[in-house]
């Protein structure tokens, strides 16, 4: 899943694809990079962001999404708010990647159930200017995993399709640097939720942490390795999806992956599991 930020002011890459012509031709870039889906987003949720309107963040996504979906690509939106979500659809996507799992805009649940498009549940616990303040956790794995539980619920309750819902642990939202190595860690309880598994780490924060440690380039830039790095353990483990900016090193990280777990099959099968 590759991101097209239409915003001047994500972490990542503020304001680099923010005129439309540049987004789309982006988006157009990622694709032959390998990306099998556009996620785009008009509305930054890094630490401490503001909100934009919702005249503002249609304005913003709407015509990417037609211009790109035109084209047949597969369109996922980045959107907590349920009329961005609607017109998102009508535009050509297929996928709603809801940061806050439905809790940001009361519309959003009977939307999902109403839908037959695949959503993604995500993690959260509040805004961009207080998730900071709620990162506390006891044990981390098993309190994330309880809340996804309860949003899967709701959302299934309300009518949704389970087959249709994907989830996300939310890593960066409203948890520490240790907190997010600990859910990367814990994926066998995230995929024992019965739901495929998103993660994006792209460039996040604790990824900086970790190479400022060693004494690397530690800007969101120079996070594409670290990030290819969890591409791959991660889609050995067997997750359904990354999210991320760069879309090569992440492919190949795809690629070695998959070579890996045939192997391992592979071994199984033939009663050589953990032969020379």
């Amino acid at each position: 899943m590759g991101v097209v930020n239409v915003t001047p002011d994500s972490f990542s890459d503020g304001g680099q694809w923010f005129e439309q012509d540049v987004a789309i031709a982006h988006g157009r870039h990622l694709l032959a990079q390998g990306a099998d889906i556009l996620d785009i987003g008009g509305e930054s949720t890094r630490p401490g962001a503001e909100r934009v309107s919702l005249a503002e963040e249609l304005q913003r996504v709407v015509p990417v999404v037609e211009a790109l979906a035109a084209s047949g690509s597969v369109i996922s939106v980045d959107t907590m708010r349920a009329e961005v979500a609607e017109a998102a659809l009508e535009a050509g996507a297929e996928i709603i990647n809801d940061v806050s799992g439905g809790l940001a805009d009361p519309r959003m649940v009977p939307l999902v159930a109403a839908g037959g498009f695949r959503y993604v549940v995500s993690h959260w616990r509040g805004h961009a200017d207080v998730m900071a303040e709620r990162a506390g956790y006891g044990e981390v794995v098993g309190e994330v995993v309880a809340e996804l539980r309860g949003r899967l619920e709701a959302l299934v309750a309300a009518g949704a399709d389970p087959a249709r819902l994907i989830v996300d642990p939310g890593l960066g939202f409203a948890k520490n640097g240790a907190d997010n190595w600990r859910l990367l860690a814990g994926l066998d309880a995230l995929t024992a939720l019965g739901h495929p598994v998103l993660i994006g780490a792209s460039r996040k924060r604790f990824l900086g942490q970790l190479l400022e440690a060693a004494g690397a380039e530690s800007l969101p830039v120079f996070r594409d390795r670290a990030t290819a790095a969890v591409t791959a353990l991660v889609a050995a483990h067997g997750v359904w999806g990354v999210r991320v900016h760069e879309v090569a090193g992440s492919v190949d990280a795809v690629r070695v992956a998959q070579a890996l777990r045939s192997a391992q099959n592979e071994a199984i099968s033939d009663g050589r599991e953990g032969t020379p």
